[in-house]
């Protein structure tokens, strides 16, 4: 794994055309926000998706979150750039993730299926491998969860 000026890459990732998407670490009380979708309900990631053509990271975080949860971002910051592996597509992944408040509570919509506040410890929760490599590892080095 190297790290260049924010960027987290795992070299050699799967074949095939990368995905993009933009997604979002909420965390309240300690804990992280993640969903599910109907495809794959087991499956557990941070909310987001992909860009329209055209559409800006940001525009496409606010245009996810209240698509998906009915909230919209407060305070985004940029929080990093991961390359991993698409959880069931098994492509590379190109996910660009902010963190951010939210204006309410959040209801799962759209696509999704489930959504949870977890600690990142949960035995009994599929996390994708962007969160479990990633993401995790850098909110327990940053103090935003529990080590």
């Amino acid at each position: 794994m190297t790290r260049e000026s924010g960027v987290t890459a795992d070299p050699g990732v799967g074949g095939g055309e990368p995905l993009v998407v933009i997604a979002a670490v909420i965390i309240q009380r300690g804990r992280l926000l993640v969903v599910s979708k109907r495809a794959a309900p087991d499956v557990f990631y941070l909310p987001g998706g992909k860009p329209d053509h055209g559409e800006e990271p940001l525009e496409a975080l606010i245009r996810e979150l209240d698509e998906e949860l009915g909230v919209e971002p407060l305070e985004p910051r940029l929080l990093d750039r991961v390359e991993s592996v698409a959880a069931l597509e098994g492509v590379p992944l190109h996910l660009t993730v902010f963190q951010a408040g939210i204006d309410r509570p959040p209801r799962p919509a759209a696509e999704l299926a489930h959504m949870k506040w977890i600690t990142g410890d949960e035995p009994d929760v599929h996390l994708s491998p962007a969160l479990t490599d990633h993401v995790l590892p850098l909110l327990r080095r940053t103090g935003a969860l529990a080590p």
